[in-house]
Order: structure tokens, then sequence, then C-alpha cells
């Protein structure tokens, strides 16, 4: 441990880089500790520090396990990792020959489309990894097609972890058609990306699918090779025996005997032949049977195609025969819906020009509210420097002046309370000003509503009609006439209620230029304070 640490601040001080003390102190505690494990978590390494220590790994191989999470670094240390980031993991998983496990989480490699494509190229023509993190890397349909292209041809990956990303419907149909050509996944997270429930369940049944396989394939393996060790120790055995062996008749009882027990071995080996053989025909049978399930459910595809295409068929021709049935009774019909569209025209109209009335008198609510604030804030301002030229007067004339000082002070307050009492007279008539707009805006809101129901009434009415022409055409006819009075009644009261709506704005005008007449009041009151100062001064 020591030497690495040597190591370290040696190459730090060839290189020119200032050695980090937390890297240090680090080191410290591991040569007290004789560790082989090296936790650099929450240190924020610098790039340099990075390079360092790559080198002193190469120089000084000490630690079998290294932790480097949460410390902050950049693409070139080795997170963050972006398209040169993903081109280079690329290219290493094209030719590396002993990484297992790889996590590569909290990164946005799918934000890449061509680099990730990259990646994805290693990942096809590597043959030693068996677990790959991919968790929060912003993966989209795109880079799920680029991974389902790359598992097809990879035949070692056993652990995939795509959580969190958006893959999406057509990544998951991807990965789905990837899963059932390759047989080594066996273990696949796809939380958190808006697949449907039962493309979820098929990539599930494909991976169940692949661990069943890979485990009945272990099983084969392991008896056949304890079948082979008994088989080579037996023929070992043999052999030996032959050549300890003096005499031909012990020679013949044990190749009798050997022979007995290879003659049950071997039955015993073919019966495990037939147990697999039986296991193969079985997974066979399944791979046929889900082949013919899912041409089942292309055929039921294409049949609700066909039904589809033979209602929709029959729909148009008994649509056609109705239209053929309704064009004349509906001639009279349309007449009276272009009257009922002009009229609604004409009130969405009307409407308009309501909003855009509003809209201008909330613009000039606005103006004022600003011109109200701009004069508080000179008011304010004159009130400061009024305040600090009377404290400055105070201190040169504190024996002489401290009746006019009292005297001044006493105006001053005057003139603040004067100030407040207008300020929350001005906020009084800002509050009521706002309700009066918020009781125009839900009386538009209240005479669109009306329009609206009243134009989903005149629909339902016409669908009446529609239904019953025969029977209650005069009936129909009244009620329309009846509901163009109600309209018109009611577009009376809307312009009435524009009319209210003038008078109170004009009394808003006339409220502001009071205001005004009183601002100019209080600004000759300050300018008539000024200059009793200034005539102060002169007589100091």
């Amino acid at each position: 441990m020591e030497d690495f640490r040597r190591t370290y601040l040696r190459l730090c001080k060839e290189g020119g880089v200032e050695p980090q003390e937390s890297v240090v102190a680090q080191l410290q505690e591991n040569r007290t500790a004789q560790g082989s494990r090296l936790d650099l978590s929450g240190q924020s390494l610098s790039v340099d520090t990075c390079s360092v220590l790559a080198r002193a790994f190469q120089k000084d191989i000490t630690f079998t396990e290294v932790l480097l999470s949460d410390c902050m670094l950049s693409e070139e240390g080795g997170n963050n990792l972006r398209s040169a980031g993903a081109e280079v993991l690329g290219k290493l998983l094209a030719c590396n020959k002993t990484l297992r496990r790889l996590v590569l989480e909290w990164n946005a490699l799918g934000v890449w489309d061509e680099a990730f494509s990259l990646f994805c190229e290693g990942l096809a023509s590597n043959s030693m990894l068996m677990e790959l993190d991919l968790r929060n890397n912003q993966i989209n349909h795109h880079g799920a097609s680029e991974l389902a292209l790359a598992l097809k041809r990879n035949t070692t990956l056993e652990v995939l972890d795509l959580r969190w990303n958006n893959i999406g419907l057509l990544g998951g149909r991807s990965l789905l058609e990837a899963l059932q050509k390759n047989k080594s996944i066996v273990q696949l997270e796809m939380a958190g990306n808006n697949i449907p429930s039962d493309t979820l369940k098929a990539l599930e049944q494909t991976t169940e699918h692949n661990s069943d396989r890979q485990s009945t394939l272990r099983e084969s393996r392991s008896r056949t090779q304890v079948l082979t060790t008994e088989i080579q120790t037996l023929k070992d055995k043999k052999g030996r025996q032959v050549t300890l062996t003096l005499k031909h008749e012990i020679i013949l009882i044990l190749l009798g005997s050997t022979s007995i027990q290879i003659g049950r071995l071997q039955e015993a080996l073919n019966e495990r032949k037939s147990a697999v053989n039986s296991l193969t025909a079985k997974l066979q049978m399944t791979e046929a049977a889900l082949a013919l399930s899912e041409q089942k459910n292309h055929n039921m595809g294409e049949l609700l195609t066909q039904v589809k295409v033979e209602k929709e068929e029959q729909w148009e021709r008994q649509s056609r025969e109705r239209k053929k049935e309704q064009e004349v009774r509906e001639g009279k019909l349309l007449r009276e819906v272009q009257n009922l569209s002009e009229t609604n025209i004409q009130l969405k109209s009307k409407v308009e020009e309501m909003e855009r009335r509003c809209k201008s008198q909330q613009h000039q609510i606005f103006e004022l509210k600003q011109e109200l604030t701009n004069n508080t804030a000179e008011l304010k301002l004159r009130l400061a420097q009024a305040e600090d030229r009377l404290e400055t007067e105070k201190r040169r004339s504190k024996q002489v002046l401290e009746d006019m000082d009292n005297l001044r002070q006493k105006e001053v307050e005057h003139v603040n309370r004067h100030l407040e009492e207008s300020e929350r007279t001005l906020q009084e008539r800002i509050f009521k000003l706002e309700g009066q707009r918020i009781q125009l805006e839900e009386e538009l809101i209240k005479a669109k509503a009306l329009c609206v129901s009243e134009r989903a009434q005149a629909e339902e009415e016409l669908g009446r009609v529609r239904a019953q022409v025969r029977l209650e055409e005069q009936e129909h006819v009244s009620m329309l006439e009846e509901k163009l009075r109600s309209v018109r009644s009611s577009l009376q009261e809307v312009q009435h209620h524009c009319s209210q709506q003038k008078q109170t704005i004009s009394e808003l005008q006339a409220k502001t230029g009071q205001q005004s007449v009183e601002m100019d009041g209080l600004r000759r009151r300050i300018e008539e304070l000024q200059q009793v100062r200034i005539f102060t001064l002169q007589l100091n």
C-alpha cells in the first residue's frame, strides 16, 4: 500500500499535478488498514487526478476493488458520458476479452443516435460481457431498435437492465422480436418505459423460456459429464486390473463384471440421452406451439380486418341508402340550419367584440396600476431625499432651529399620513376595479356558456327533427321560432350589459382623473416644503 502511495505522489510530481489531499488521506487510511479496497466515493476528483490514478493502476496493481461513486467525474474522467464516451465504450466492448459486468446508470447514451449505434455494434461483437446496466440513459425507440439488432448477434449477455428510459411501444416490439431469436438473455428489467402490459408479459415469457432452456441444457451437460467421468474411471480401473492381474481366470471374471457394469452404465446413459431427447422434443413442441399460436393470432387479426372491412362496406351501403332517402327531407332542414348558423356567427362576432373590449379595459387597468406604482415610487424617493436633507440640517443647526425642526417633523408626519391614506384609498380602488373586472369576466364566461348550451340544444333538437321529420315538422318550426325569440332577448340583455360596463368604465376614468388631481396637489405641497427648506438654508 505504501508503494502505491509513493507511486501516486511520484507521478503527480512528474506530471506537474498537485496531489489531492483527500486521495492521499484515503491511501494513508488503507495503508494502516492493510486492505485491498480503495473507496474514493464523494471525493470530487479532477481530470488530472484521474489520469494520474490511471497511470498508477497500470504500474502497481494493488487493489481488487475501486469505488468511484459520486465523484463528480467529467466525460474524460469516466462519467457524464456523451457521444465521444459512447463511441469509446463501443470500441472497448468490441476488443475486450475480460469484462463481465458493465454499469452505465444515469448517463445520456440514448440522446446521441450515431454514438449509441456504434456502442450497440461493439456489444454485438462482444463475447464476454454477461451483465449490462443501462438505467436512466434516455433511450428511445430508435435506440431500442439498435439494441435489438445487437442482441440478435450477441450470444453471451444474460442480464440486461433498461429501466426508466423512454422505449415505448415500438421499442418494446423490436426487443420482443430480438429476444425470440436470442437464447442467452434470462433476466430483462423494463419498468418505467411506457410499454403496454401485453408486450411486457411477452418479454417476461421469452426470458423465462430462455432461463428454462439454459437450466435444462446445464443439467444435461452436468449429467453427461458425470457419465463420461464414470465411464472413464471404469475404463481406467479395467486397464489397471488387466496390467496387475496374472491369472487368466481372474481376468475373465473381472472382464465379465466390468462388461456388465459398462452395459448398465451404457443403459443409464441411453436412458438419460432419451430423457434429454424428450426434453428437446418438448422444447421443439413448445416452440412449434408458440409458432402456431402466433400464426393463429395473425390469422385472427386478418379475419378481424376482413370483418371490419365488410362492416364498413355494409355501413357505407346503408349510409348511401339513408342519404338518398333523406336528401329530400334534409333540404328544408338545411335552410333552417343555415339560418341558425348565421345567427350563431353573429353571436360569435358579438362575443369576440366583448372580449376585445374586456382586453382593452384590462390593458387600461394595467396601465393605471403602473402609473400608480410609478407615482408611489417617485413620492417615496422624494420623501427619502427630503428626510436625508432634514437630517443634515438638523445636525448643523441643532441648538438654533429646534422649533423649526419640530415643525418640519410634524409636517413630514402629516405628509406621510396623508400619503399612507392616499395609498390605502388607491389600493381600495384598485381592489374594487379588480373585483369589477372579475365580475365582467364571469359574466363573459356565463354568456359563452349560454351560447354553447344553446348551440348544443339546437343540435339535439335538429337530431330529434331528423328522427321524427314526418310527425313533428310543425312543432319543430314553432320551437325554433321560440328559441330565436329567446336568443334575440338574450342579445338585448347582452347589449344592455355592455352599456352598463361602458358606464362603469366612464366612472372609473372619472375616478382616475380625481386621483391625478390629488397627486398634483401632493406634488405642489412637496414643492412648497422644499421651498421652505431652501429658505431656511438661506437664512442659516
